[in-house]
């Protein structure tokens, strides 16, 4: 498993970013599908329907995306079967393994915006009210759920890293090594690291 200071030793095509809810992966996938030119599939646009309604043909997109030669999404959603199509074909997995004060700050913030703003997300979608943050439900308070799931990729990475030999995985564990790693990617790629702007839906 490589570090924040590793050069990956080849050019990526089809990368996961790995993470609990809240840590970043949308935001940073964009940034590696910027720096690798590579194509941003948000898994969960493909996911949420109408509602937040699941879409039936969901595993029927993320099976069309992972067949392409060059993309980068979320490792996400594996309880539905995407780990079927995605992590075989996928070379570089990128692991964000942060404090819990820091995923923690960055979803109240994220989901307060949201739900004060009344954000358009996935097919229209906003965010559930703010009450809902008060609930002990995962599925319906967010929060929860991210507690719920923090220990997640801890609890499974050994075992990926076992199931699939030819994944290049990265850790990394705090932002400032995020920083640092972009920073040595895009030395060797002769490429820039700049953060894109802001976006709502960022995860």
């Amino acid at each position: 498993m490589l570090s924040a200071d590793d050069p990956v030793p080849f050019r990526p095509e089809r990368v996961l970013v790995a993470g609990v809810t809240g840590s970043g992966k949308t935001t940073l996938s964009g940034r590696i599908a910027e720096m690798w030119g590579l194509r941003q599939v948000e898994i969960d646009g493909l996911f949420h329907g109408a509602d937040w309604i699941p879409r039936p043909q969901f595993l029927d997109d993320v099976r069309t995306f992972a067949a392409e030669d060059r993309w980068v999404t979320e490792w996400q959603y594996t309880s539905k079967g995407t780990d079927e199509f995605l992590t075989p074909r996928a070379q570089l997995a990128v692991w964000l393994d942060y404090p819990y004060r820091v995923v923690r700050t960055r979803l109240l913030r994220r989901t307060v915006s949201r739900s004060l703003l009344r954000t358009r997300m996935w097919n229209d979608n906003v965010e559930k009210p703010i009450w809902k943050m008060f609930q002990a439900d995962p599925e319906e308070n967010i929060l929860a759920w991210q507690t719920k799931t923090l220990g997640h990729w801890a609890e499974r990475m050994p075992g990926y890293v076992a199931r699939f030999p030819h994944l290049t995985i990265v850790r990394l564990q705090h932002p400032r090594e995020t920083e640092r790693w972009l920073r040595t990617q895009a030395g060797a790629s002769g490429t820039s690291t700049a953060p894109p702007k802001r976006r709502s839906r960022d995860r």
